[in-house]
């Protein structure tokens, strides 16, 4: 039977793209995202909730995230899951990011292209990102 590994997001850009190159001349991108949702209790409070994802690009995606990819934009990010180990302080620990294989600007732009029927709206993440080395980003 076959497997499937695909998430989809869409969110606001938390900070500044980190671009960087592999010795082999890869050009890779990292960058986080805030995805916000409305909650509702039992008492009829909302509460605004939101979750950081880590997102890795590569190669040309990279360069052009790089380039026009800003703190509080909004984007569209599809990719897959991945997980990778390393050890702090002496304590093996687990990473889980999104490698994305496509990207959508949907705010709108100078010098991006714009995105054809997207609702606009102020949707500023809530709280700090978390810190890179946290164990789920």
């Amino acid at each position: 039977m076959a497997s499937l590994n695909k998430c989809m997001f869409i969110g606001n850009i938390g900070g500044s793209p980190e671009m960087r190159y592999t010795p082999s001349g890869a050009c890779v991108t990292s960058f986080s995202i805030a995805v916000n949702k409305v909650s509702v209790d039992a008492q009829g409070n909302t509460k605004k909730i939101t979750d950081w994802f880590r997102v890795k690009t590569w190669n040309k995606l990279a360069e052009t995230c790089n380039q026009y990819l800003t703190k509080g934009k909004m984007v569209y990010v599809e990719g897959s899951l991945h997980t990778s180990e390393y050890e702090k302080d002496g304590i093996k620990r687990q990473a889980i990011e999104v490698t994305a294989d496509r990207v959508v600007f949907l705010s709108p732009s100078d010098a991006a292209p714009k995105a054809q029927g997207v609702p606009q709206d102020n949707n500023e993440p809530v709280g700090e990102p978390p810190p890179e080395e946290q164990e789920i980003f």
